[in-house]
């Protein structure tokens, strides 16, 4: 993250590098990778700090510090950031997370690793196989329609997905090979394009591994996972390999038994300036899923808290993928380039409304998404001169394409019953970027740019009139201001637009698939937003790093495509403003603190006789806790999350209930490298739900018309994870 260092530290304009400036530039940004003092390193990003002084247009990076707390059982650090680094922050609502800071916290399941980003809450409504369900800045992102999520350069959101677009399942996620990562909130940078509104997250893993791993951990519900993870010379670069197995049941009436089996593979050779590096994944999984369940079922005893209306529910899914990246650097600055391609399929079994539409064979329907995507990203930055002050340049091209096979069937207990929808679509986008950013004296810096993106659809549709073609255009500024440092200050102002793909299938439709002699409309292709920040990051007291940010976003239409129901249900324009405040306080090295605050106002920004509240949408997201533990010996954290109360109908008369988890860990690390360590999850047995839905659903034996009620799936009650960890 950028500094607030003193003029005095930096060497002044007309001085004569003595080395390329674009190098020194973007060593600098490998620097950033490591910002938070985690044990990260390459060797560029060591070289780096010598010549931070030399830098004249990006903001100055702080120092590495000493390696902090550790708080896990089977982190073992090692080298990331081969195939470039990651640009410097600009911000004050972005950031880079070490690897160590994010394994410090102990979690339920993969995903809700990425809480280490301040105010996103990361949920789950069904089973353990399912994407998770995210929460960030007023936003219920769903399964991660305003969020985008990049895992080493691949995108995770799936457009056009079967069960909601932008779909991102991260349950393949293998947080012990997280290095680092990026986030950025708000749609002001210049690589964000689709699903990026409300904000990005970009996960890089380690490359190497400082010392091998082996894994195993037990616990409550049936939870057992075992991971191992190694890397060896070879040739002229390293090969890594990991490989993980877990089965989790879950506190549920109908266990969930999770089967996952999980693998990497990497060959990498040279520097995160000059290399490459070759990746191959390979993700299963299937599941049984205990979904939300109504309130009413539990007060009237027809099940309990952790039961179900449906044992059938639930799913399987696989994700294969290679993927490349590749860095160069000469005089002519530093060139960047990544492919991947991406097989991945999944089956989904869900029952929300049992027996509202067929009151004798139930409501389960069956959602399928087979696909191929594949793409690849191109970048340029170098350095100029503008008016004798120095600028650097960065230009870049993206391009996806995706080949999907989605459907949607009736079905009972699994057995089909009758299709719905059955259709092909050819989906791609490519998007042109660049950005120019001066610094004008020592205490402006100015960042200007745009990116342009095109979208193509083809859709085959069972149902002929929703097959059809289209094409969409759009083109965002990116602004970015930067004044200070001033008393170890600095105030960041950001502007920018974005948007959100809608699904295509809703893009070319006109009747309902479900009821084809009724007409539908169309909807956008290209959803655009609009979002200005103004916040200020202050360094002042030694360790401590405050931000405050005040932010705002505008969506013309929130108009989604409904894959529970295969129809696109356009909503209303919508503003969201808010606060954020976090903190990080590195008290010793080690013993660190945080604390983060999030207060949003979210609001259709039209009038509607039916309510100006946006439904979902979280008000209010806080979160604190402690990491301890350095080297030898005992390691802990303790961590609190308070996801507040939200309106659920547009009148905001039926409102969910707050959530406040507190999980914690204590290990220790002996000499020889063998690390044990106890989670405990729910510490307070809290009786919460993970989220909360109001619609309408029927019971048997209820009026025909159903009835509308609360939809809840319960946090899990305390559950004890005990982890064993050998390092050689």
């Amino acid at each position: 993250m950028p500094s607030a260092r003193s003029p005095s530290s930096r060497r002044s304009r007309s001085s004569a590098p003595t080395r390329p400036a674009c190098r020194t530039l973007l060593l600098a940004s490998c620097a950033g990778l490591v910002s938070y003092g985690a044990p990260v390193r390459t060797a560029a990003a060591q070289t780096a700090q010598a010549d931070l002084a030399e830098l004249s247009v990006t903001a100055e990076l702080p120092a590495p510090a000493s390696a902090g707390p550790v708080s896990n059982a089977g982190f073992v650090g090692g080298r990331t950031g081969t195939g470039g680094g990651l640009p410097s922050v600009d911000a004050a609502s972005a950031g880079v997370i070490s690897g160590a800071t994010l394994n410090s916290r102990p979690i339920t399941r993969p995903g809700e690793a990425l809480e280490s980003v301040p105010g996103l809450i990361v949920s789950q409504h069904s089973g353990e196989g399912k994407a998770n369900q995210f929460f960030l800045r007023g936003f219920n992102l769903d399964h991660g329609t305003d969020i985008a999520l990049h895992v080493d350069g691949m995108p995770v959101n799936m457009r056009t997905h079967a069960h909601g677009q932008g779909y991102a399942d991260l349950n393949f996620l293998i947080p012990e090979l997280v290095g680092a990562v990026a986030f950025h909130k708000g749609p002001y940078f210049v690589r964000d394009g689709d699903f990026a509104s409300a904000g990005s997250v970009r996960i890089d893993y380690l490359d190497t591994v400082e010392r091998n791993l082996a894994l195993t951990s037990f616990g409550s519900f049936g939870y057992k996972r075992a991971l191992s993870i190694a890397s060896a010379p070879l040739g002229q670069g390293h090969l890594l390999v990991a490989g993980e197995a877990q089965t989790y049941d879950g506190p549920w009436d109908v266990p969930d038994r999770l089967a996952k089996l999980n693998g990497v593979v990497r060959y990498s050779q040279g520097t995160a300036l000059d290399g490459f590096a070759l990746t191959g994944m390979a993700y299963w999984a299937k599941w049984n899923a205990t979904n939300q369940i109504p309130e009413r079922a539990v007060a009237e005893e027809i099940i309990g808290r952790f039961g179900t209306l449906n044992p059938t529910d639930g799913g399987d899914t696989g994700r294969f993928s290679l993927s490349g990246r590749w860095s160069r650097t000469s005089e002519a600055g530093l060139t960047r380039a990544s492919a991947y391609v991406i097989r991945y399929r999944m089956n989904l079994f869900n029952d929300f409304t049992y027996f509202l539409n067929d009151p004798v064979a139930g409501d389960q329907f069956r959602q399928r998404d087979s696909r191929v995507l594949g793409g690849g990203e191109v970048s340029h930055t170098f350095q100029g001169n503008l008016f004798g002050l120095a600028m650097e340049n960065e230009i870049g091209v993206q391009t996806r394409t995706d080949n999907i096979r989605v459907g949607l069937a009736n079905t009972t207990s699994r057995q089909f019953r009758s299709g719905i929808l059955d259709d092909r679509v050819l989906e791609a986008s490519a998007a042109f970027y660049v950005e120019n950013r001066v610094r004008w004296t020592d205490w402006l810096r100015t960042s200007v740019g745009f990116r342009a993106d095109g979208y193509y659809a083809d859709v085959r549709s069972d149902t002929p009139a929703n097959s059809g073609r289209a094409r969409d255009g759009i083109v965002n500024p990116k602004l970015g201001l930067v004044l200070g440092p001033w008393f170890d200050t600095e105030v960041y102002v950001n502007y920018g637009g974005g948007f959100h793909s809608n699904d295509a299938r809703g893009v070319t439709a006109t009747v309902d698939p479900a009821s084809p002699l009724f007409n539908i409309s169309r909807s956008p292709f290209l959803v655009p937003s609009t979002g200005s920040e103004i916040g200020l990051r202050n360094r002042s007291l030694s360790g401590l790093e405050t931000a405050v940010s005040l932010f705002q976003l505008d969506f013309a239409s929130e108009n989604l495509f409904q894959g529970d129901s295969g129809t696109t249900e356009p909503s209303r324009p919508t503003r969201r403003f808010g606060i954020e405040w976090t903190n990080r306080y590195a008290v010793t090295p080690w013993l660190s603190l945080e604390g983060d605050l999030t207060v949003t106002n979210a609001r259709f920004a039209d009038r509607d006789p039916i309510g100006n509240r946006v439904p979902e949408a979280p008000t209010t997201i806080a979160s604190a806790g402690f990491t301890f533990g350095q080297g030898p010996g005992w390691f802990g954290s303790l961590r609190l999350r308070y996801f507040g109360p939200r309106p659920l109908i547009e009148d905001n008369s039926v409102r969910s209930r707050p959530t406040a988890l507190v999980n914690g860990r204590v290990g220790y690390t002996f000499d020889n490298g063998v690390s044990l360590s106890l989670d405990v999850l729910n510490l307070t047995n809290a009786r919460a739900d993970q989220i909360t839905y109001f619609y309408t659903s029927r019971l048997p034996g209820e009026a025909a018309d159903g009835v509308a009620d609360r939809h809840i799936h319960p946090v899990e009650p305390t559950a004890l994870r005990l982890t064993l960890a050998g390092r050689f």
